[in-house]
């Protein structure tokens, strides 16, 4: 039997989420991409096709010390990203945690968005 890319495996995960996930004006869609080095999210209007906030690791505000691919990055780009939404006036969201599970830093990424008053 063939060895089956991860990869492949998560963009199907992640096709499966997007097919009843949509955001839109009045709830964007928050996704996140997670690289071995790096963690990334953004908010997404859908329906304008639009990014209306972007945050990452390798933001010069995400105080990191030891690379970008470890929880506690996840955790400063949580925080980062819901205080950005929320100066843009963005409450609340929709979750996409890309094809990835529920744990380690995508988690993490999402209970510091939370902390900091975003709502999803």
């Amino acid at each position: 039997m063939p060895r089956v890319d991860s990869n492949i495996v998560r963009l199907r995960i992640h096709n499966r989420i997007r097919k009843r996930l949509s955001g839109n004006e009045a709830r964007p869609r928050l996704c996140v991409f997670r690289s071995n080095k790096h963690i990334y999210a953004q908010i997404v209007d859908d329906s304008k096709g639009r990014t209306l906030v972007a945050a990452s690791s390798r933001d010069s505000e995400a105080k990191i010390e030891k690379g970008g691919g470890n929880v506690a990055a996840a955790k400063s780009v949580g925080k980062i990203v819901a205080k950005r939404a929320i100066d843009k006036g963005i409450q609340a969201v929709l979750f996409d945690r890309g094809g990835y599970l529920y744990h380690g830093r995508v988690k993490a990424l999402a209970e510091a968005a939370r902390e900091a008053g975003l709502k999803f």
